[in-house]
């Protein structure tokens, strides 16, 4: 099926005249003839008849068009919206990230991006969820980039492209009330004397935590898990346990005490996810490659923590 003998149909069916479609189409009669026939001919149908000294469609040229219309149509908006993806300054973002990260990190780096008056045109959907919830659907095409914690499965490493972006520092929290609230920073070894409310296994940061406990020879006496940050805080605070947390400023200062933590790596790395081997429009790329620079500037380059 040829797609300009499609567009040649239309044309005739709204002129009814062979001699004023090929004129609006900038052809030669013959070539306009030539392009009906080879459709009548691939359908087995007629699409026109005479109809005096014009032409007029059949009923199964009637059926026909609409169809072709339709089809031409929503042609039509795809290119439409292909151009927009590609297009650097215009285009969609799908944009994912865990639930630490929609405190202040992504926000910023989106207010930052879209101050840029190249970018306004520009838009974003979306997505909160856990990395392993993120990375399934980065790998389903239905997110363009993640920003999350490095996968635990190896087998998805194969299907993703992790990119270092920033680094955030794993604190203590203890209500106000607690013994060791007085102190600015508490190792493992103390905190281990008292119940801990921790992230669940589906948390990018609980390999990070179990890792630590595996490293000090720590069993921690485990009083609840949880995925969801503000929960974990909420149990803090009155009392069940203590917990070891990403720093979450605009969550934690007012609900607990928070403590330094030492010990060798008090950190926790957070990555921007691409799916790999896999087209990123240009729109994303541009955000990915701001971010990358945005948080390699203000915070790898110095050292700095978020």
């Amino acid at each position: 099926m040829n797609l300009r003998h499609l567009k040649f149909f239309v044309k005739l069916a709204e002129t009814e005249h062979m001699a004023k479609a090929a004129e609006e189409l900038d052809i030669s009669q013959p070539s306009l003839s030539y392009a009906i026939n080879s459709l009548e001919d691939e359908l087995g149908v007629p699409l026109f008849e005479k109809d005096g000294r014009n032409i007029k469609l059949t009923n199964y040229g009637k059926i026909y068009l609409d169809y072709v219309k339709r089809s031409l149509a929503e042609l039509k908006e795809g290119t439409k919206y292909i151009d927009e993806l590609t297009d650097v300054n215009r285009g969609h973002i799908n944009l994912g990230f865990t639930f630490t990260m929609g405190q202040d990190l992504i926000p910023r780096l989106v207010r930052e991006f879209k101050n840029n008056p190249e970018m306004k045109n520009i838009s974003f959907s979306f997505k909160q969820g856990t990395t392993s919830e993120l990375v399934k659907d980065l790998i389903n095409d239905d997110l363009d980039l993640i920003f999350a914690s490095k996968p635990n499965d190896h087998l998805l490493h194969e299907q993703i492209n992790p990119i270092h972006l920033i680094d955030q520092e794993i604190m203590a929290a203890v209500p106000f009330n607690h013994p060791l609230a007085n102190q600015d920073s508490v190792t493992l070894a103390q905190l281990s004397h008292y119940p801990f409310v921790l992230y669940s296994k589906k948390s990018g940061l609980r390999p990070d935590i179990d890792h630590l406990f595996d490293k000090y020879r720590i069993k921690p006496k485990i009083k609840l898990e949880s995925i969801e940050d503000h929960t974990i805080i909420g149990f803090v605070h009155w009392g069940y346990g203590v917990a070891i947390i990403p720093h979450l400023p605009q969550l934690a200062p007012n609900q607990v005490k928070l403590l330094h933590l030492e010990a060798d790596k008090n950190w926790h790395s957070l990555y921007a996810i691409t799916k790999n081997n896999h087209f990123l429009t240009p729109s994303a790329s541009r955000f990915l490659d701001f971010s990358r620079n945005y948080c390699k500037k203000n915070y790898l380059d110095q050292h700095k923590f978020i």
